[in-house]
């Protein structure tokens, strides 16, 4: 017998689940992303500012690199996170450029929601995004300028442009030269490999006192006090093996019945160490740089032997003293007799305590010694030249560059509205939007000087509308100028990337027009639910509220 179900709804979904559609689930993925966007507005530029973030574990970040902000912020939105990809996909294929991606991702949501509440379906907005992206990749293209990777001057401005507003402006020049020599001494035939240029930071010191050294900076101690503190004619030995008593896999249990038991089991000890020191005698390593421990007996032994002798270096260090030696890592000591040893000179400065290692003709790799009075000062400067060293290396592969300040989001959107005549229906619109949102990087970057933005915005039309193509803003006089030759330089491939990765993440996110979630609606299910969520209990970003007043 069946009985009709006359007005009952079918339940398919668990009491816990969570559902919001249309237009209440695109005002909520809209709004999420949008915080993220306006939580890094503020440090767009050489006038913006600094956050500071602290962690769970009290530990404080000063920084205005907007991936670093994005990743250490405890967001559990997971729009959120989708747009902290962005940020994350531009560090990785341009080296920079984090702030304008995501300040612009989220323009283009803002500028869609307007259009979304006029009735214009999403899938137009997003085809109009993707048409208004492509021209605007083609035009940069048209607008960049190829130059000579040889030119230093063009790329110490280049890096500059990059560092200004990240803790190393009263120091750019110097920096800047550092930065160049690094990438033109790690570039083989165009080809640009950061992989042999290691960082190492120093804290005491003011950051001009940077310096780059060939090879690598090593900063331990000797383990023994009558080892020699430097080796001119060093050949190496790269150990990724404890100098020390073999332990067994199982515990075990020794019953000693009288003193010579006792000793007879301490000399057998003694002979391990010593056969173990004798290995490396016989390899004619006159330095060891062990990656593990070296028991107090061994580095007596080989203080002994004249042998100088590393404990405990990073393996990071150790990766790149193979590649700066041009040898090999031993794991075993049995077989290091059957490996090359790396050549070169070991020297020791006592005064900052640090080994420095250089290789023989056919090594490479150079280290860049960076120096801060405070921890968080270098960890910022790092922060900032690892940022110059991404985008001097893209340009040097890249060979094209554009004029910053502004210049080129103006000149684009110029460009995009132009175009849109051309655009049927009403992608025509969404077009517009793009060319809108472009203008976002002019007005933030006069915003965060204390400059009127509009007023800015309309100089910046007017000189771009009379064919200055390279016209952007001056943040410092607060003039519009010829940015290109004020030294205010981008490489285009940045330019490019920001570009694309904002607009698939503002069409991912228009495409969405239903949320559902097994549970609470977030990505974090150990903390609180986040305050001021969208309608149906959706989890917000409380994270974000978690960073306090320090935004």
């Amino acid at each position: 017998m069946s009985q009709r179900m006359q007005g009952q709804p079918m339940i398919v979904m668990s009491e816990d689940s969570q559902r919001v559609k249309d237009k209440d689930a695109q005002e909520h993925n809209i709004t999420a992303a949008r915080a993220v966007a306006d939580a890094v507005r503020s440090t767009l530029g050489p006038k913006g500012m600094d956050k500071m973030l602290v962690d769970s574990m009290g530990d404080v970040t000063i920084t205005n690199d907007g991936v670093t902000i994005l990743k250490e912020m405890d967001i559990d939105n997971p729009t959120a996170e989708m747009i902290i990809e962005v940020a994350e996909t531009q560090e990785d294929e341009a080296g920079d450029g984090t702030t304008t991606a995501v300040a612009v991702t989220g323009e283009l949501l803002k500028n869609a929601q307007d259009l979304l509440e006029q009735d214009i379906h999403p899938t137009a907005v997003i085809k109009g995004f993707h048409l208004a992206s492509e021209k605007a990749r083609e035009e940069v293209d048209d607008i960049a300028e190829n130059v000579d990777t040889d030119d230093e001057d063009l790329l110490r401005k280049v890096a500059e442009t990059s560092m200004t507003g990240k803790g190393a402006e009263l120091n750019k020049e110097v920096l800047s030269q550092i930065i160049v020599d690094a990438v033109q001494a790690v570039t083989v035939e165009g080809t640009v490999d950061l992989e042999y240029v290691n960082i190492e930071t120093q804290t005491g010191r003011s950051a001009g006192e940077s310096e780059l050294l060939e090879g690598a900076v090593i900063d331990k101690d000797p383990v023994h006090d009558n080892m020699p503190k430097s080796v001119e004619d060093a050949e190496v030995l790269l150990l990724n093996e404890a100098v020390e008593v073999e332990e067994t896999d199982v515990d075990t249990e020794i019953s000693i019945n009288d003193p010579d038991q006792l000793k007879n089991f301490l000399d057998r000890e003694e002979a391990q160490l010593k056969e173990k020191v004798e290995q490396i005698k016989e390899t004619g390593a006159n330095v060891v740089f062990c990656q593990k421990g070296i028991d107090d007996l061994a580095q007596h032994y080989l203080a002994k032997e004249g042998i100088l002798a590393v404990r405990r270096v990073k393996k990071s260090d150790i990766k790149f003293l193979r590649e700066v030696l041009n040898t090999d890592i031993v794991s075993d000591l049995d077989s290091a007799s059957e490996v090359k040893l790396g050549t070169g000179s070991v020297t020791r400065d006592d005064s900052d305590e640090l080994f420095y290692v250089s290789g023989g003709d056919d090594a490479h790799g150079v280290t860049l010694l960076l120096r801060g009075s405070t921890d968080h000062v270098v960890d910022e400067l790092e922060r900032g030249i690892t940022d110059a060293l991404d985008v001097v290396a893209q340009t040097v592969s890249d060979g094209r560059v554009v004029s910053g300040g502004g210049a080129i989001e103006v000149e684009l959107a110029s460009r995009l509205r132009d175009y849109s005549d051309s655009v049927e229906g009403r992608e025509q619109l969404a077009v517009e939007a793009f060319a809108d949102s472009l203008e976002l990087v002019p007005r933030v970057l006069a915003e965060n000087a204390g400059l009127d933005s509009i007023d800015t915005l309309v100089d910046l039309r007017a000189a771009h509308e009379d064919g200055e193509k390279r016209a952007g803003l001056n943040v410092f006089s607060g003039d519009v100028e010829d940015t290109f030759d004020a030294g205010i330089v981008e490489p285009a491939h940045a330019k490019e990337q920001a570009l694309s990765s904002a607009t698939e993440a503002a069409n991912l996110v228009l495409k969405i027009d239903d949320i559902i979630s097994a549970g609470d609606l977030s990505t974090d299910k150990g903390g609180d639910e986040g305050a001021g969520g969208p309608p149906g209990g959706m989890g917000g970003m409380g994270g974000m509220g978690g960073m306090g007043g320090a935004m």
